[in-house]
């Protein structure tokens, strides 16, 4: 018998966001640290639109899904704050 996997329930908006990121493949995890990190990928993030837009969560609007993408992209930077920096200099 074959089981499917279940995805955990998202219990907010933001929550839904982050997961729809991730999964678009827009944002990661640090993996020393575990802050998120936006990939700058924009077929990724273009991804994420497209599922907030086609398929938000009940009782959302997809404009409003779409919004909330938008807003924890805002809110993720580029490299993880406890990392080093790197000199290019």
């Amino acid at each position: 018998m074959m089981l499917k996997e279940r995805k955990p329930a998202i219990q907010t908006l933001r929550g839904w966001a982050i997961a729809s990121l991730k999964e678009a493949g827009a944002i990661r995890d640090c993996e020393e640290h575990g802050w998120m990190t936006d990939r700058a990928d924009p077929h990724a993030r273009e991804r994420a639109f497209d599922t907030a837009r086609q398929n938000p969560p009940r009782g959302v609007s997809p404009e409003a899904a779409a919004v909330a993408i938008a807003d924890e992209l805002d809110s993720i930077g580029d490299t993880c704050p406890e990392c080093p920096s790197v000199d290019l200099t």
